[in-house]
């Protein structure tokens, strides 16, 4: 089975918030697959380089409304894994205040700034396939 990650970020997300995002769900993304980050390497000198991702991540764009949905039919299938980046922690000074804020915020008034997915390819290409490149 090929799987396959992508992170989406919201149109709505300024450009260092974005990057932010990127980065965050590309951490949440490698968390429990360890097989996604490759081991170190060694160039002609002899210098050594840490292991980076073996996959592609392609970053797509899609609205905050286009998140939403995104989330909701992504969670909704058991081999699509959802890492999610949201106003909520993006606002909060740390992950347990992010926790206790989150917990009595109903799922409705949530603001996603991007998601990251990691499943078969196929089952992300149909959740993903008509979005843009984030450019």
């Amino acid at each position: 089975m090929t799987e396959k990650l992508v992170v989406v970020i919201s149109t709505d997300t300024p450009v260092g918030v974005a990057l932010n995002t990127a980065a965050l769900l590309g951490v949440a993304l490698g968390h429990g697959h360890d097989e996604i980050v490759g081991p170190d390497t060694v160039d002609a000198a002899g210098n050594q380089h840490t292991g980076m991702c073996t996959r592609p991540i392609p970053v797509l764009r899609a609205s905050g409304e286009r998140l939403h949905e995104l989330r909701d039919q992504a969670a909704a299938r058991p081999e699509v894994v959802v890492h999610e980046m949201h106003q909520v922690a993006q606002q909060a000074r740390t992950y347990a205040q992010m926790a206790d804020t989150l917990a009595g915020t109903k799922p409705d008034d949530i603001e996603y700034l991007g998601l990251g997915l990691h499943g078969p390819k196929k089952a992300i290409d149909s959740l993903v396939g008509a979005l843009p490149l984030y450019r």
